[in-house]
């Protein structure tokens, strides 16, 4: 497939004479690169498209604007307005026959929306993805230097883009408006879109960046537990219980309710003295002596707290010289790079000294709201950005949970940090819950994942979705951490995630819809299918697909090997159900037809079939086959070496002779079910099993 540029319009909004259209003068050019010029009332611009095509059938139109109004020297002038001042309409020869919009349904959270048109867009759309008859393609809105753009509802076939720097006055608009990749699946052209993106603002991508190691490991978070009434008392009880229940928490996370504040405004920089007399060292101190507890973090607002500083107090004024004063009164960072960077940098100093490890940074999209009329979007939200990371990476490691941040002036605003929370807040008490936070992390995740590792957010061990939410996050590719009440961690939902120190098995990437889910909404039919990767040992991969029923009726679907966009080779695959503990061959371009309940789930894993055998792994784990550290297979038989003991699985077509578990024969001891054979071990470190 190739799209075409058909024909464009331009309208602007100005301060003093309100909205008007431009009149087209010409357009111009070669079937890769356009140039359409308008003019009117001193206003002129250029929209611009260049095409540059790949091998195969990939390729992405890049456009750009370049709008000048003219001034009078001294005299009163007329310039762009502060809500979106610049629309552009563009019509395509080719039309999507289905698309999903992935919109900001709040400041900071982008979710789904499924469309057949795009006049049917959702407001303040920033990333969509779109299927045509012969491939499918990806529109990303750019957030430029001072201008962001965003899709939104227009004409019947017409793509309809808004633009915004959320400040009026401005004479000038030279940004790139968007990308629109092409190609043969829908995971190339939203990598070919972001990639391109992230070349313009030199930027790395997800895989150039490298995993905190704190998150690694299980964790616990204050909020759902607390809410704002945390103390140490409180932490300190939760501590001890994880530790009576032999739970491997390697981390905790002190939530909003630490801080000092008043009137929702930060009053000092030091842990809130009714709730942590002694601040936090003593505390930590203790809990690293008497748990498996390493790391601490803490949470904080951008602006310090929601409402930033309160004014004279104890810390605006220790910090006044790395403050701004906005229009409407508010005291915050510096939204410079260099004075921004010193508030953060006198805080996180002295939050180390305390024992403080890393940081959750929440409420990053509330840039626009923080700076509207003070200073342009794109430039507070990247300045703010440098500031925040300069400082996380000096005195924190570059640990930070970046948070409340899915606005695309974020998510290209930031210059290297890892991690980013994929979608709204996890909400124990929601009669809806689960199926809005699925939907969100899901299709969220297809492009997020190519910025940022991605955090599905913390659950309750303790909880009516608990199993639901624990496939969940054993997908995800990210951290994994819950945030029960006093008394209420139930430890048989959590040990499926964890090995005994409390590493998680992480997957390699965020998990992604199926091809076949990402047009669908899963809510009104059909099963919604998450699929991931990791390694299996021998230099090869296995896969996941997690299947949820989200429509309130019983429904049917395939699942295969296809399903997973990146599970290479060309091998059969043994597919074994997680919670079902039983499996079957499956040969590489078979499916095989899975049926839940209404509200069910199932996970599936597929390991690579070799010489008549496969390793499915530690069955008592929800991804099985990561247990698998290495497998040698020969004439002779197989060699398995697993990261610690458990209940091992194995799939082989004959009756295995002898089965060794660290030397000593165990193979009376082996289950039979089918070509399905287990066995128990029990030992410390790791396990080696050899199969004759």
């Amino acid at each position: 497939m190739r799209q075409h540029i058909v024909d464009v319009t331009l309208t602007i909004d100005r301060q003093k004479t309100g909205r008007q259209s431009l009149d087209p003068v010409s357009g111009q050019g070669a079937d890769n690169r356009l140039n359409f010029v308008f003019e009117k009332g001193g206003a002129h611009a250029v929209i611009a498209f260049e095409e540059h095509r790949t091998a195969g059938q990939g390729g992405i139109w890049k456009c750009s604007i370049r709008l000048t109004l003219g001034n009078e020297a001294f005299r009163e002038n007329d310039n762009l307005a502060r809500a979106e001042p610049v629309w552009i309409g563009v019509k395509l020869a080719m039309q999507p026959k289905r698309m999903t919009a992935l919109h900001l349904h709040r400041d900071w959270w982008t979710r789904p929306e499924f469309i057949a048109d795009f006049d049917e867009m959702p407001e303040r759309t920033q990333v969509l993805y779109m299927e045509y008859d012969a491939g499918y393609g990806c529109l990303l809105p750019m957030a430029g230097n001072t201008f962001k753009t965003m899709a939104a509802a227009g004409k019947a076939g017409e793509l309809t883009l808004e633009m915004t720097a959320c400040m009026g006055g401005m004479s000038q608009v030279e940004e790139t408006v968007f990308y629109l990749a092409e190609d043969a699946d829908i995971y190339a052209a939203v990598r070919a879109a972001f990639a391109a993106a992230l070349e313009e603002k030199g930027l790395p991508g997800r895989m150039q960046k490298e995993y905190p190691k704190v998150f690694e490991y299980l964790g616990w978070c204050s909020w759902d537990a607390f809410y704002t009434d945390i103390t140490e008392q409180k932490v300190r009880k939760k501590a001890d219980e994880l530790t009576r229940k032999q739970v491997p928490v390697r981390w905790f996370l002190m939530d909003d309710g630490w801080l000092s504040v008043r009137n929702q405004r930060l009053y000092h920089l030091m842990p809130e003295k009714d709730k942590f007399p002694d601040g936090f060292r003593g505390m930590i101190a203790d809990i690293r002596k008497k748990s498996s507890v390493d790391w601490f973090g803490v949470w904080h607002a951008l602006g310090g707290y929601w409402g930033g500083l309160e004014p004279d107090s104890e810390a605006a004024v220790q910090e006044r010289a790395h403050l701004y004063r906005t229009a409407d009164g508010k005291y915050l960072p510096h939204p410079s790079s260099e004075k921004g960077y010193g508030f953060y940098r006198d805080w996180y100093e002295a939050l180390r000294a305390e024992g403080i490890d890393f940081v959750k940074v929440d409420g990053q999209g509330a840039v626009k709201n923080y700076y509207e009329n003070n200073l342009p979007l794109c430039q507070a939200a990247r300045d703010t950005h440098r500031a925040l990371e300069g400082a996380a990476g000096a005195y924190m490691g570059g640990r930070i949970i970046n948070c409340m941040g899915m606005a695309m002036e974020n998510i290209l605003g930031r210059q290297g940090s890892a991690l980013s929370r994929n979608s709204d807040d996890f909400v124990p008490e929601s009669e809806n819950g689960f199926a809005e936070h699925l939907l969100q992390n899901g299709y969220n995740a297809v492009y997020h994942d190519e910025v940022y590792y991605c955090d599905w957010d913390m659950f309750w061990t303790n909880h009516r979705d608990a199993v639901k939410h624990g496939i969940l996050r054993a997908v995800s590719g990210g951290p994994v951490y819950f945030s029960d009440r006093i008394g209420d961690t139930d430890k048989t939902a959590v040990l499926p995630l964890v090995y005994r120190d409390g590493r998680i098995l992480r997957m390699d990437r965020a998990a992604r819809p199926s091809p076949d889910c990402i047009f669908c909404d899963p809510q009104k039919g059909g099963l919604m299918k998450l699929t991931n990767v990791a390694d299996c040992g021998a230099g090869r991969k296995g896969g996941a697909i997690a299947v949820f029923n989200l429509c309130g009726r019983t429904q049917s679907a395939s699942i295969a090997p296809a399903d997973i966009y990146d599970l290479g080779g060309e091998e059969d695959f043994y597919l074994y159900s997680a919670l079902e503990k039983s499996g079957r061959l499956l040969r590489r371009g078979a499916c095989m037809s899975v049926t839940l309940p209404a509200d069910g789930c199932g996970l599936y894993l597929l390991t690579p079939v070799c010489g008549g055998r496969a390793c499915v792994g530690l069955v008592d784990k929800y991804i099985a086959f990561h247990a698998v550290e290495e497998q040698i297979q020969n004439e002779a038989g197989m060699h398995v070496v697993l990261r610690e003991s458990g209940t091992f699985a194995f799939y082989q077509e004959q009756p295995p002779k002898r089965v060794l578990a660290n030397g000593i024969d165990v193979t009376d001891r082996v289950v039979r079910n089918e070509n399905l054979y287990t066995i128990c071990g029990e030992a410390p470190g790791r396990m080696l099993i050899t199969i004759a």
